[in-house]
């Protein structure tokens, strides 16, 4: 796993390549159908360019889309082991529908079924890295099918530019911090999906429970389930009970000066007052000369955060065994 994070780099040097590509045709809207690291790289594009026309489905079936809107969509298959279930049962239906599409894997069965039916695709590298390492390759993949050839140029950059290793001692000593917690991360909407990226490799690699949310919806509710200092009818042994509910939980706050003045308003001003009831709060600037650097910059720290977040817990980082133990009880028989 460690390897996997320092050459996360090189995989932005990768140049896709769509097989049949003439048969792309012109779409105004896009449907990524994926699970976890194969979706969530849709969710970076659009941090990174909010206008970017994409659902995400993260389910079997088809979203419901109006009718009139099914024929200017593409939909695409992405799943780094072409083997997952929920997107090769949306493929399929695409497929039996006569919807446009396009597929992203690099092998299984999603990539029997595109070079079958002669759908366009791209298959990407097999590195024998779990899905949530192979990021870069999803997301260059994703802009190719796109055409967003100034989006490539950019992601391009960071080979060169993002350097892996700078961000291990930070990541060490977050990981540290958050020993004995239950992590919670807060993002802007515009940020949601680094915020799922950062939930998710600590259920993975991290192998803890973890959360996230985003401003400014979460000031209208979540917060005050946090409050311990709300008076209580049931008196002092009901008040300790309920404090201990809110004692688990470290907050990560994402913080990016692209964020609306409001919303950074909020987070400073929610901030003071989970400090103020004793809640642990980390503020992580998102940093850097391009919007992908400070994208992926957060994104490794992240993984370095998540990976000795195992170590501290002796635990195997890269493995998902209780993900596969599922796939074998859902396996026919």
């Amino acid at each position: 796993m460690r390897q996997a994070i320092l050459d996360l780099p090189k995989q932005f040097a990768w140049t896709p390549e769509v097989v049949h590509k003439e048969k792309l045709g012109k779409f105004q809207k896009l449907v990524v159908a994926g699970m976890g690291g194969s979706s969530w790289v849709a969710a970076l594009i659009k941090a990174r360019d909010p206008y970017f026309p994409v659902t995400i489905h993260r389910d079997y079936g088809l979203p419901p889309l109006p009718k009139n809107e099914l024929w200017r969509t593409l939909f695409i298959a992405s799943s780094y082991s072409g083997n997952t279930e929920e997107p090769i049962d949306a493929f399929e239906q695409a497929l039996k529908k006569g919807l446009p599409l396009a597929a992203i894997a690099k092998g299984g069965k999603v990539l029997d079924i595109a070079r079958k039916e002669k759908v366009p695709y791209i298959q990407i590298p097999d590195t024998q890295i779990q899905p949530r390492a192979a990021s870069g390759f999803l997301i260059r993949g994703l802009l190719k099918i796109m055409n967003r050839e100034d989006l490539l140029q950019e992601s391009s950059e960071l080979s060169k530019t993002l350097k892996p290793e700078s961000f291990e001692s930070q990541g060490k000593k977050l990981a540290k911090k958050i020993k004995g917690y239950v992590p919670i991360i807060y993002a802007s909407t515009q940020n949601l999906g680094l915020a799922y990226v950062w939930k998710v490799k600590f259920n993975e690699t991290g192998k803890i429970p973890a959360f996230y949310n985003v401003f400014p919806e979460l000031n209208h509710n979540e917060m005050t389930g946090f409050d311990p200092a709300l008076a209580s009818k049931g008196g002092a042994g009901v008040k300790r009970s309920r404090k201990k509910l809110q004692e688990p939980f470290h907050f990560i706050f994402l913080k990016d000066r692209r964020d609306l003045p409001k919303i950074q308003k909020r987070m400073d001003v929610t901030k003071k007052l989970y400090e103020q009831r004793g809640l642990p709060v980390e503020v992580l600037e998102l940093e850097g000369a391009s919007s992908f650097y400070k994208i992926f910059s957060s994104f490794v720290l992240a993984d370095w955060t998540s990976f000795y977040t195992a170590k501290l817990y002796s635990l195997e980082a890269e493995k998902v065994p209780m993900v596969e133990e599922m796939k074998s009880l859902l396996a026919p028989r």
